[in-house]
């Protein structure tokens, strides 16, 4: 009987590597793993490189090191130099290397608290209305709504042209079989605006008004000893040369200092903002020079859509509505009352704005009462939120099915003797009609609206 023999010896590394060899030689092109087998010893397996360890530099004083920098080449035993930075005496931006923030001349030890297009707020819309000092208000105001309603403010044939910029933009604005939604959204959103530019007629109005698309918005407020900007380009808007007229009366407005904020504690209001110490105060900027035609913010248009791997939840995407539409009313009433707050605007401003992702929409409409922010007491702004307001239901392409009539023979068996032993199919006389469903290129589409109570 032959002795037992350890593993390691009947299948050595030699061993493996020429059967490793031979069976990836026999196997055909493809890629060769041949230090990769199952049940093979670590050896075999790659090995990680080695780090190697960073050597502590021991500085003595009074000693210096002695180096191979007058030599100008490299040798053993010697210390290696250390040579001063090169300057260049030319401004080159490829190589520019900021200094540290606190040798910045901007910089100041009391931190500000900035809102930013990608700003994702724990706490969304009531974090947004402590920051604001605003109430909110469920539903459009119900003027808006009746204007909605009146027959002289709607489209000849409109359920059916509404139809068809949905239908464009998810089926037939590309080539691929099925839309992205960052580009499906943005082009219902220029078809529906383009809807509302055929009233140009019946509706003037609408001639004193155009869209402005990347302009960058800043704004600066306090909220009791913390200071605040909202800063950044924010999707598009529609400016105006008339301002928008308020939504409510004085006697409401001053109604408002009944109402009480409601807070999140034990979470910091200034919680998910970002916070810089490099900063200018009392930055005001509407995004726009002095004389533009168009200062006053109408409609601010947002799109709820995933960019550069970054995405907003419906609540914290409703919060950038509430923040940025607060943004341009502020920004717009420091030019024309001045930075010094206000308890009460002799005109309050109103925003509006409208967001989507291509099937919902969020409607939203600010007024701006007061600029005196500091305080949780006095005189609030107004918000007035419909949310989740769905076009329809769900857009799919379905393949356009038809049936067909095709005759085809019920076949029998039958053996017949043959010189070579082989066996023939015959088909009988009786046939029958089986109906064949195929499907076709052509597409048939469907869009199902939403009943809304």
């Amino acid at each position: 009987m032959l002795p037992k023999k350890p593993m390691s010896f009947l299948f050595s590394r030699n061993v493996f590597l020429s059967i490793s060899k031979r069976v990836g030689a026999n196997a055909g092109p493809g890629p060769r793993h041949g230090q990769r087998n199952f049940g093979i010893s670590r050896c075999l397996t790659a090995k990680p490189p080695l780090t190697r360890r960073v050597r502590e530099k021991v500085e003595i004083p009074g000693l210096e090191q002695v180096t191979y920098a007058d030599r100008l080449h490299f040798v053993p035993g010697l210390a290696k130099p250390v040579f001063p930075r090169w300057e260049r005496d030319y401004k080159d931006p490829r190589f520019f290397k900021s200094p540290p923030a606190h040798e910045l001349p901007l910089f100041k030890e009391k931190p500000c608290y900035v809102f930013n297009q990608r700003t994702s707020v724990l706490e969304g819309v009531r974090q947004a209305l402590w920051l604001t000092k605003s109430k909110k208000i469920s539903g459009l105001p119900p003027h808006l709504l009746s204007l909605a309603q009146m027959p002289e403010n709607q489209l000849p044939d409109q359920d059916r042209r509404v139809q068809d910029a949905i239908k464009h933009a998810r089926f037939w604005d590309t080539t691929e079989p099925r839309t992205s939604k960052e580009k499906y959204s943005h082009t219902l959103l220029l078809n529906l605006l383009h809807l509302c530019a055929a009233q140009r007629s019946s509706h003037p109005a609408i001639g004193r008004r155009i869209l402005a698309e990347k302009y960058s918005l800043a704004a600066t407020w306090r909220r009791g000893e913390d200071l605040f900007q909202v800063r950044g380009q924010n999707g598009l808007l529609q400016c105006a040369m008339d301002p928008l007229p308020g939504v409510c009366g004085k006697d409401e407005v001053v109604g408002t200092s009944d109402h009480i904020l409601e807070t999140f504690y034990p979470v910091s209001p200034t919680i998910d903002l970002q916070q810089v110490n490099v900063y200018q105060e009392d930055v005001n900027c509407t995004g726009f020079i002095g004389d533009y035609a168009y200062p006053h913010a109408h409609t601010l248009y947002l799109l709820e859509i995933e960019e550069s791997g970054f995405k907003l939840l419906p609540e914290q995407f409703r919060a950038k509505m509430v923040m940025f539409s607060f943004g341009n009313a502020l920004a717009r009433a420091h030019k024309l009352f001045g930075t010094q707050p206000r308890s009460l605007l002799e005109h309050p401003i109103t925003v509006q704005a409208v967001g989507t992702n291509g099937r919902i929409f969020q409607f939203l409409v600010f007024q701006l009462n007061t600029t005196d922010l500091s305080g949780d007491d006095g005189i609030k702004n107004q918000v007035w939120l419909d949310e989740d307001a769905e076009l329809y239901d769900f857009a799919k392409v379905r393949p356009l099915i038809k049936k067909k009539q095709v005759k085809v023979r019920n076949p029998s068996m039958s053996q017949l003797s043959a010189p070579s032993d082989s066996l023939w199919r015959t088909w009988s006389d009786v046939s029958e009609c089986v109906t064949l469903i195929t499907a076709f290129h052509p597409i048939h589409l469907e869009i199902f609206p939403c009943n809304r109570n």
